[in-house]
């Protein structure tokens, strides 16, 4: 999809998923303080301070790289002390804390300007055959083609007024996150769309095909790409119960901590198309909430599970 500019200017390029495959390359650099380390570039966003899945998956995909025996990541713990600046590099630090038989456990730190911005504990399985079960999904859910795209929904939108919404934000909204993104009942952009129930769904899919990136296998860069998009939009149904658009003068979100767990490996070229994300409210209080979510492929099969706390400040009146 493309959009008109001002006259005589070039058209706005059709949105794509480079901003995704950009954030996963990392360069080995010198070890200051674990085993082995890496160095990434936070990707840009029209906020003040860098988009948090930018860290999950470059983390993501430091550990991966310094596991090289075939065990697969299950799942990755994380916690977020400072904000990161945009477009800046990031140092990920990786101890190898042990390479088991089965099992095979990786820290990881973040550091960046001297000072330590994000960690996380991160879990590498062999595999082995044993039971299965599965969440399946609502029944129900509209299929994404019969949903707006965020572009479509924001096109006759104006920025200012009563929202704190920019040209900027729209575009990276509309286009920005290398994610195609469907909401059902509907977006949480300017106001509350869909009414506050502590449920919603979204259906995402990168804007094309998800580029290769060297050193990763595709198998593995699409694990660092749930964790990247599962971030934009974990805290929206906690928004959502509680009233709060994205754009609402004096609102402030940040990420505090982050868990997730991967069930089920992708099929190759899964992550190329359509996902179901269902999310739900799980609690809110004292400036905090916490949302879930599930990802499953349109045949609905469960692939992994995200449950995040995040800071949500409201400020009456925004100021």
């Amino acid at each position: 999809m493309t959009t008109a500019g001002p006259v005589g200017s070039e058209p706005d390029p059709a949105p794509t998923s480079e901003i995704l495959t950009r954030a996963l390359e990392l360069v080995p650099v010198a070890a200051q303080h674990f085993d082995v380390a890496f160095a990434a570039t936070t990707q840009p966003c029209p906020w003040p301070k860098a988009y948090g899945g930018d860290m999950v998956a470059q983390a993501a995909a430091a550990a991966m790289l310094t596991v090289t025996d075939g065990k697969t990541m299950h799942s990755m713990h994380s916690y977020f002390m400072r904000p990161v600046d945009i477009g800046a590099p990031v140092t990920y630090e990786v101890e190898v804390l042990r390479d088991g038989r089965g099992y095979a456990t990786r820290q990881v730190r973040a550091f960046q300007n001297g000072k330590a911005a994000y960690t996380c504990l991160a879990s590498f399985a062999a595999g082995e055959p044993g039971g299965s079960y599965a969440a399946q999904p609502a029944p129900g859910v509209p299929a994404p083609d019969t949903l707006p795209s965020t572009a479509a929904y924001l096109a006759d939108r104006a920025p200012g007024g009563d929202s704190t919404m920019t040209e900027e934000a729209r575009a990276y909204w509309s286009g920005g996150r290398s994610f195609d993104m469907r909401h059902v009942p509907g977006p949480v952009y300017l106001e509350v769309d869909g009414g506050s129930t502590p449920h919603q769904a979204l259906w995402v899919k990168p804007f094309d095909a998800l580029r290769p990136v060297e050193g990763l296998t595709d198998a593995q860069r699409d694990l660092a790409a749930l964790a990247y998009v599962c971030d934009y939009t974990i805290l929206e149904p906690v928004l959502r119960v509680l009233g709060l658009p994205w754009a609402q003068p004096g609102l402030v979100t940040a990420s505090l901590d982050h868990a997730m767990w991967f069930h089920r490996a992708p099929e190759p070229g899964v992550l190329d198309g359509w996902l179901l994300y269902a999310q739900e409210a799980v609690a809110a209080d004292s400036g905090r909430g916490v949302g879930l979510g599930r990802f499953f492929t349109p045949d609905g099969e469960h692939l992994a599970t995200v449950v995040q706390e995040g800071m949500i400040r409201a400020t009456p009146g925004g100021h």
